[in-house]
C-alpha cells in the first residue's frame, strides 16, 4: 500500500509516499481502508520534533515510527475475531496512528461510525479537534446554558468546532478571529464576533464566565482581566511557532500558578481519546448542530504541501488529505 513515511525529524521535505506493507489486521482489532485523513497541529509536531517535548516517547535522534497521521475516516475492511458490533463494509472515523496511508489499523474504542449526513472528508476532520473543542468546553470549562463564553483563535479546527459545539451547549458565544474569517464565524452561530486586528479583547468592558484560548497570543494576565470572578480560563494552544520550549513552559507555569494562588480556575491540557465523545460529536452532527469546516483538502502524494499550508497557521477549519 501508499503511505506517507519520514525517516527524520524536520520540515515537510522529509515527508515521502512509499510502498509499505499493509498492516495486518489483530484480533482486537479493524483494518479500514482510509478516504479521507486531516491535518493537526500535533501532526506537524511530530513532523518537525519540535519542541523536544513533541520527541519523548517517539525517539529523541530519529523518529521510532515512519508514518504520521491521527485522524482517519474510511470503509472497514477485515474486523478481527474478537471485535462486535462492525462489520466490513461499514463506514467509520476516529482516530490510529498512521492515518496518512491507504490502509490503517484502528482499535475499536479508537473509532466510530460515520454520521451518515457528511462526507468522509468532513468525517476525518473531526476526531482531535472536535474532541479538544468538546472536552475543552463540557469538562475542564463546565460550560452551562446561558453562559458568557469567549474562544480565542476561533478560525482553525479547534475553534470552528468549538464554536458550534458552546452554542450547543447554550452558552452565549463571543469568537475572536481574524478579519478573513469573520462572516465564518459568524455564519456558525457566533453571537458576536471580534476582529483581533480591529480590536484587543482583553481590552473589552465585558466579562467572562469561559475563555477557551486556542491562539495562546495574548497574556495571561490580560486574558484573566476580562474573566468575571468566578471565570475559567482553560489554554488549549501554545503560544509562537511551537518550535521552542521556552513559552510553552511559561503559559503552563504561569498558568498553574494563577490558578493555585488565585481565585480564578486555569487549566492547559490535550484532549484525551474517547469513542463516547465520538459519539457525541456524531449525534450533534447528525441533529445539524455541528458541521465539520473544510479550508482545503489535498491529495495523500501532496502531504508536503498540506503541512507547509497548515505551518502557516492562516486555515479556515481543517486541512484534510484524500486517499
Amino acid at each position: 500500500m501508499k503511505a506517507i513515511v519520514r525517516d527524520s525529524y524536520g520540515s515537510p521535505d522529509v515527508l515521502r509516499l512509499e510502498d509499505v506493507d499493509k498492516p495486518a489486521v489483530e484480533d482486537d482489532s479493524v483494518l479500514v481502508r482510509v478516504r479521507a485523513a486531516s491535518l493537526n497541529a500535533y501532526d506537524w509536531h511530530m513532523m518537525r520534533g519540535a519542541p523536544l517535548l513533541a520527541r519523548m516517547g517517539g525517539g529523541m535522534r530519529t523518529p521510532k515510527a515512519r508514518g504520521l497521521g491521527i485522524d482517519v475516516a474510511g470503509e472497514v475492511e477485515a474486523v478481527g475475531k474478537d471485535v462486535t458490533g462492525v462489520q466490513p463494509g461499514d463506514a467509520v472515523f476516529g482516530g490510529a496512528f498512521g492515518a496518512f496511508a491507504q490502509f490503517v489499523r484502528v482499535k475499536p474504542r479508537g473509532f466510530a461510525l460515520k454520521p451518515s449526513n457528511i462526507s468522509f472528508e468532513q468525517a476525518a476532520a473531526i476526531g482531535m479537534a472536535g474532541r479538544t473543542a468538546l472536552q475543552g468546553l463540557r469538562d475542564k470549562g463546565q460550560l452551562r446554558p446561558g453562559q458568557r463564553v469567549l474562544i480565542n483563535g476561533a478560525g482553525g479546527g479547534v475553534g470552528t468546532f468549538a464554536v458550534q459545539i458552546a452554542k450547543a451547549l447554550g452558552g452565549e458565544v463571543t469568537a475572536v478571529c481574524g478579519t478573513h474569517n469573520v462572516e465564518l464565524i459568524r455564519s456558525l452561530g457566533a453571537d458576536r464576533v471580534i476582529d483581533y486586528t480591529r480590536e484587543d479583547f482583553t481590552l473589552d468592558r465585558q466579562r467572562y464566565d469561559l475563555i477557551l484560548d486556542v491562539a495562546s497570543n495574548r497574556p495571561l494576565a490580560a486574558c484573566v482581566r476580562v474573566l468575571a470572578a468566578d471565570g475559567t480560563l482553560v489554554i488549549v494552544g501554545a503560544p509562537g511557532s511551537g518550535r521552542s520550549m521556552g513559552p510553552i513552559v511559561l503559559r503552563v507555569l504561569g498558568a498553574s500558578l494563577r490558578s493555585r494562588f488565585g481565585h480564578r480556575p486555569m487549566a492547559m491540557f490535550m484532549a484525551q481519546s474517547s469513542r463516547d465523545d465520538l459519539l457525541v460529536l456524531t449525534e450533534l452532527i447528525e441533529t445539524g448542530k455541528l458541521t465539520p469546516v473544510i479550508d482545503r483538502t489535498y491529495p495523500l502524494s501532496e502531504t508536503a504541501d498540506a503541512m507547509r499550508y497548515l505551518e502557516q497557521r492562516h486555515s479556515r477549519g481543517k486541512v484534510v488529505l484524500t486517499v
